[in-house]
């Protein structure tokens, strides 16, 4: 059974790759599949992104020039940055494994870089977190559409969920929606205005709408 990507558009990568042209050659393919994704051509470039962007896997070289990446991964474990990792490299020497293996490194993948290997591996070190995001957005839904009865309006509430960004916006008019929904426009604007009610879905921009997890809660 193949691994359903998609899921892979509600995670950042971070890639340490000294070699220019196969950083953006192989960047160019992931952004197709990722949602962002971070280039970094040295040590400290990674680590600004680290400290500033949200990182949800890291895929860096092991010889990088002057540097090591394993000695990065060392670094981020010592100041307790466990973010999952994938190592790349030219060469299968048996002290880069051993050290990846001392370091819980998810995975090893051997130069040239094949991408659907690349994708896989970033599937199966993402699994984890995708169940959680899954079970999480699952319940989310389920807490909701117990405050609603009609059927076309838990429709809308599953789209909305499916289509909440990182930030937990969900973006669009209601003419989007009803677009993809045979509702009405009053039924349409009643749902919002109860989810807002209850601050569950909160306007804070034009066609912007904030998802107020703590609210399911109360």
């Amino acid at each position: 059974m193949s691994n359903n990507l998609d899921i892979l558009k509600n995670f950042n990568i971070l890639y340490l790759e000294d070699d220019v042209d196969l950083l953006k050659h192989t960047s160019d393919v992931l952004e197709d599949f990722v949602n962002k994704i971070y280039k970094a051509a040295n040590s400290i470039e990674a680590m600004n992104f680290v400290l500033n962007e949200k990182i949800d896997v890291i895929i860096s070289d092991i010889e990088l020039e002057d540097e090591n990446g394993i000695n990065f991964l060392k670094y981020l474990r010592n100041k307790d940055i466990n973010t999952p990792a994938i190592l790349t490299t030219a060469y299968t020497d048996t002290n880069y494994l051993i050290e990846a293996i001392k370091l819980k490194v998810e995975n090893y993948i051997v130069k040239p870089i094949n991408i659907k290997e690349l994708l896989d591996t970033l599937y199966k070190v993402l699994l984890p977190k995708i169940k959680e995001f899954e079970l999480k957005k699952n319940i989310n839904i389920i807490k909701t559409i117990s405050i609603i009865t009609d059927s076309k309006q838990v429709d809308i509430v599953k789209h909305i969920f499916n289509n909440l960004n990182e930030d937990n916006h969900f973006v669009a008019s209601y003419s989007d929606v009803m677009e993809q929904f045979s509702i009405s426009k009053p039924t349409l604007i009643k749902l919002f205005k109860d989810l807002a009610d209850k601050e569950i879905l909160v306007k804070i921009a034009h066609k912007t709408y904030l998802f107020n997890e703590k609210a399911l809660d109360a």
